[in-house]
Formats: structure tokens, sequence, C-alpha cells
């Protein structure tokens, strides 16, 4: 029988209800003439491009065939051959929000707040004594805009002129007295999002007025936002963590001017076990048609993505020390037909990069869990379970391996490639100076509360293809007459998981 492999991350309030976990995989569906109507692909691994000064990297903006990077207290220009510029010093520390107008390049840095113009190289921190400080900004039609932090006011600058401020040019979002918590331009029209409601604002400088933005009448929401930096488009749409007076912590995008929620109870009540969620922070990207928002909780070391084309989360992490902890990546941009994200804790930026199967210098691990019989199948009756075998693309193994006590080193000719994965791993097995990959297999007779030791199966040298990935001999489940199984790999190899087939026989007890 097929095994339920397939599917999303969903690991309920209770693991004996679904213990369903995804982690650094995703799924993609096969709309016709596949084998299965769908497969596990892993998640793209970190290629190190260059690193800009100390980090963390806080923000990352891309005009003028440059891109810019907010690394620790320092921006930086960085051109298509990764020269990079240093171009001055910003403030505070935290995410960054940056916009430009095609000339000037705008950082906001809950407060103070810098300018930088392209065609002058002058670079320096906005000092008209009417500028109250932003935390977010964005562009429209001609203005700079800018919510002011700790309050309920929006401001544009001058037009085309990001260093000047009028005094009288900014107007307060009352449809609820909360606080603006964030920001983002989006069709053209502005979104001002508080902590317990949205209003949505456009561009009315043409009729006359004499400040240049007017509240769109009924496009008021009540879900406030419960994070400044969750906020990020994709999709032909925005997508951010929620809040309201009667609660937070589900995820919404935009349909109209209205909130439509995608998380699912099992994301929401992982998020509810993180504490403060305010420090979210996302960015979205678009990768082989697979459009993801990318949403990670500092203080909770946790990263989550949703996948529109799949309409389904997975977890992505790294991983140190044994442990799965949030992902590398800290902001995104796309640059030199890249997708490139900053580190979190030093400078460094990697490309996504679906041909690497390593986090920078660090072993990437994926997982995945998931319940032995299908939904509804289980009567309660012990089985015993002979084997189970995974239908996976095998023959994958990496060439050019060395084999040491303990270790392998990848040749100078695999460091140096495309592959761009680290210079050692831990050895799992090297014949003839290729690797054969090892997935992991254990299981839990009780719901997912205690596990098996692990079970290591080979996917075969490169070019074996028909190698069979097998597990023969598993058992008799005991205690809850209920089994999950959990899959897992750390080998620098390609992972695309169709489906697993499961020979159980039900006994009569």
């Amino acid at each position: 029988m097929k095994s339920p492999i397939l599917g999303s991350a969903y690991t309920a309030r209770s693991v004996n209800a679904a213990a369903n976990r995804m982690v650094n995989l995703f799924p993609e569906v096969i709309p016709e003439g596949g084998q299965e109507p769908a497969f596990l692909n892993r998640a793209p691994g970190l290629r190190l491009v260059t690193s800009v000064g100390t980090g963390p990297v806080r923000g990352l903006w891309t005009f003028d065939n440059n891109m810019y990077v907010v690394s620790g207290n320092t921006l930086y220009k960085v051109d298509t051959e990764y020269t990079i510029t240093t171009l001055g010093t910003v403030a505070n520390d935290g995410p960054v929000s940056m916009t430009d107008d095609g000339i000037h390049l705008m950082v906001a840095c809950n407060g103070p707040s810098f300018v930088y113009n392209a065609d002058t190289d002058a670079f320096g921190q906005i000092t008209d004594p009417d500028f109250p400080g932003a935390l977010t900004v964005s562009y429209l039609g001609g203005y700079f805009v800018f919510i002011e932090p700790s309050s309920q006011r929006v401001w544009t600058t001058t037009l085309l002129d990001p260093l000047t401020i009028d005094p009288l040019d900014f107007a307060s979002a009352e449809g609820d007295p909360d606080h603006l918590v964030s920001s983002i331009t989006d069709h053209s029209e502005i979104w001002l999002f508080g902590g317990n409601s949205v209003e949505v604002w456009y561009n009315a400088a043409a009729a006359g007025a004499g400040f240049p933005l007017q509240r769109i009448q009924g496009a008021f929401n009540e879900i406030g936002c419960a994070a400044t930096f969750s906020v990020a488009k994709l999709d032909n749409g925005v997508f951010w963590l929620g809040a309201d007076d009667r609660g937070r912590g589900i995820v919404y995008r935009s349909q109209g001017y209205t909130g439509v929620r995608i998380s699912t109870h099992a994301v929401e009540w992982q998020i509810q076990q993180y504490g403060d969620i305010s420090d979210a922070i996302a960015y979205t990207y678009q990768q082989d048609g697979h459009a993801f928002y990318v949403l990670t909780f500092p203080t909770a070391q946790a990263t989550w993505v949703f996948d529109v084309a799949a309409q389904a989360w997975h977890e992505r992490a790294s991983f140190t020390n044994g442990d799965f902890s949030r992902h590398r990546s800290n902001c995104q941009v796309s640059f030199n037909q890249e997708i490139i994200v900053g580190d979190f804790q030093n400078g460094n930026l990697y490309a996504y990069d679906l041909n690497v199967y390593a986090d920078g210098p660090r072993i990437q691990k994926w997982l995945r869990s998931w319940r032995a019989l299908p939904t509804g199948t289980n009567n309660f009756k012990r089985t015993a379970q002979h084997s189970l075998q995974l239908d996976c693309e095998t023959g994958v193994g990496l060439p050019g391996v060395t084999e040491v006590p303990g270790r392998i080193y990848l040749s100078p000719l695999v460091i140096s490639g495309s592959l761009g994965i680290v210079d050692q791993i831990e050895i799992i097995n090297a014949v003839d100076d290729f690797v054969q990959p090892q997935v992991m297999l254990r299981w839990s007779d009780d719901g997912g509360h205690t596990w098996s030791n692990e079970h290591w199966k080979s996917m075969g040298g490169v070019g074996e293809y028909g190698t069979r990935v097998i597990w023969r001999r598993l058992g008799m489940t005991l205690k809850l007459r209920d089994r999950v199984y959990e899959l897992s790999g750390t080998d620098p190899v390609k992972i695309a998981i169709m489906a697993a087939e499961l020979d159980v026989e039900a006994t009569k007890a």
C-alpha cells in the first residue's frame, strides 16, 4: 500500500492527531502525466557569492544595476562583478527599510534615515528639522512615503527630494486608534498597517490636494499587523503576520482590500509558542515557478515558508550542533539574475541554488515525518510492517570524493565548481572515489512522542539509477497500534521523493 509521505508540514497541537513535519523539503504538484500526483524537492542550498562588511546583513536593495547592502552599521554598493564600495554609516541595529526613486536610495533605520544619490555619489543623513524619523519607507508617484515611529502619522517627503520635509506633509491613519507599525506600496497604493487595522491610501496629488495622500473609502480592514518586517509582496498581493484585538499569529494575504487567512492551525499553534513575535521578518522570492513567502522568527529561531504554487507550508532551517534552528537568510534581493540573501550573523551573501545541497559552509539536513497508514484506515489492530520502500531519485552520489578515516574531503574540482558546497562533510560511505549518499529512517509507535534508532540505507553511487531504497523487517506496531515514520539526510546530493510503499499485514489482535 502507498504510505502518505507526500503533502505538507502539519504537526498539530497533539502529535497523536498529526505529526507531519517537513524541513528543507517542499512539494511540487504534477498536473498530469506524472508517476505520482506530486513529489518532494530538496530546498535550495546557499552558495556563497561574496562577503560584505562584518554583518549582520540588515537589508538588501537593487537599482541602477547595483545592489545595496546594509551590513552592520555601514551601507555598501556592490556592482555586477561583486566589487564592493563603502558609501557611509547608518544607525541602529535590526532590519532596515529601503526604497528608491531611480536616483535616490533612502534607508530608514527606525528613526534616523539616510539618502544616497546615485548621480552625485553623495551620501548623508536626513537632517531637515521637520523630519520625525522613519520606521518604514515606500515610494509612490514621486514621493518617499514613510511612517513616523510610535505614531499614527504617515508622511511624505517633498516631491522628488527625500532630503526635504514640509512640516505640513503628514496625515493620521485614524480608522482605528492604533499606532502604525508597517507600510508597503502595492499597485500604486500605500497600505498602512496598524496593530489592529489596515488602511489603504492613494496618491491624490493630481487632484490638487495639499498633502498628496488620501484614504480610499471602504479600504479599511480590521486585521492588524503583529510584526513590522513581516509585510512583503508576492503573487500580485500583500502578505503579513496578523494581529488584532482578538489575538495574533495568523498569516494573511490580501484579496482586494481584505485579508485572507493562509496559515493552518498547525502553523498558528507553532507561532503561539514563540512568545515574542513582534521581531518576525519576512521576504519573498520566486524560483522555478514556485513563489515563496519566507517568515522567520528570530527570537524563536524558527523559519516557516508558504509556497503559493502548492498552497502548502514547510520549514526551512539551518543545522547547527545537531539541531535545527532558524534559516541563515535575513533578507533577499533579486540581483545579477540570481536570488541573493544575506546572513543574519555575518556579512555573507548567498545565492539560492537548487543545485547546491549545503548552507554555505554548513551541512543542510532535510527531514520528513508522516503517518504510516493513510487517514481513516487505522482500525486499532496491531500490524506487522514487513518493509518500507522509498520511491526516490537514486544514483545521485557525488564524484570527486576521497576517503579519509572519519571524514571525506571533496576534490578541488568539486569545491570550485557549480556545486559550491562545503569542503568537508561527515563520511557515510565512500567507494572508488564516489560517495554513496545515505537516507536515515526511524519510527515512533506512540504517535510521535518517542523514536527508534536510525536505520541507514544507501541511495546508490553516481549513475546507479536502479538502486532500491528499502528497509525490511520493521517489526510490529505497539501501544497505539499506530506508527509514524521519519526520513532524513545530510549528504550533499539531490533529493526527489515520489512515494513510499509500505508492505503491512494486520494481525487479529
